[in-house]
């Protein structure tokens, strides 16, 4: 179950950790986020276009940026070294939902067999909060493209969040419970259907790049890859060989940051 105790202890933590970055006098940014997602978990066929194309969701958030470039106690620059010229600290609130059907040859409209049918009234809805951090590295200056030295700057990013995570499962076949096992796929693990919330910690990485639109706003496209630490995301976990991993997801997406010092 969601632990509300540890979330609301990291959230606290996260806003601790911002407040001594701001004693340090390094600036900030803040955006915001949005753009559609892909769902890799044990709905759907493995490697089937379908399925690849078919679950997808929308994920939107708050981003903000700690900058050590430039220095908002004194409106200047920071020492010049690498680090400050080519990293930032990236803190990320999101939400993101997807819901989810079973594709491919499964679930074909010629195939009439009681597991077929089963499959095909099988439905999820996966619904995560994510709290985190990242680490984001700019190959050009910062100080540079701050200076209108160029219009787009790449990076790259690592970093991990934690997940709050809260399924829903539902089907149509026979009674309609969720908690009948009848109602759902013969070759499943008794207990593969557990639409229950929980938490878990997640590993999240990204490309993407900034173009810079004003002196003080850029905006950014970012492709994101997120990797959970549990197969529960999505409230199904049916322990066939074809589930070889855990649940992870793609992100697109599109923001606007804004520079406050």
């Amino acid at each position: 179950m969601l632990n509300s105790n540890r979330l609301a202890f990291l959230i606290a933590f996260f806003v601790v950790c911002q407040t001594a970055y701001s004693q340090l006098g390094f600036s900030h940014e803040i955006g915001v986020i949005a753009g559609p997602l892909q769902f890799k978990s044990d709905f759907g066929q493995r490697s089937d276009s379908k399925t690849n194309f078919g679950n997808i969701g929308i994920g939107i958030g708050i981003v903000h940026y700690i900058n050590f470039a430039y220095r908002a106690d004194c409106n200047c620059y920071t020492t010049d070294n690498y680090f400050n010229d080519h990293f930032k600290i990236r803190n990320e609130i999101s939400w993101n939902r997807t819901k989810l059907e079973h594709f491919g040859r499964w679930v074909e409209e010629s195939r009439t067999s009681l597991d077929a049918q089963r499959l095909r009234a099988h439905t999820g809805v996966a619904k995560n909060l994510d709290i985190g951090t990242q680490l984001e590295f700019f190959p050009r200056s910062i100080r540079r493209f701050q200076a209108y030295g160029y219009k787009i700057s790449p990076y790259a990013s690592l970093g991990i969040h934690y997940t709050s995570f809260s399924p829903e499962a539902n089907t149509t076949f026979g009674d309609g419970l969720v908690s009948t096992s009848s109602n759902f796929y013969s070759g499943w693990a008794p207990g593969s259907i557990d639409p229950s919330s929980g938490s878990a910690w997640s590993v999240v990485s990204s490309l993407g790049f900034r173009y810079k639109v004003a002196r003080f706003s850029d905006v950014v496209v970012d492709l994101r890859w997120q990797y959970y630490f549990s197969d529960w995301v999505d409230g199904l976990n049916h322990n066939l060989s074809s589930s070889r991993t855990n649940d992870w997801l793609l992100w697109l997406n599109f923001g606007y940051v804004y520079y406050l010092n």
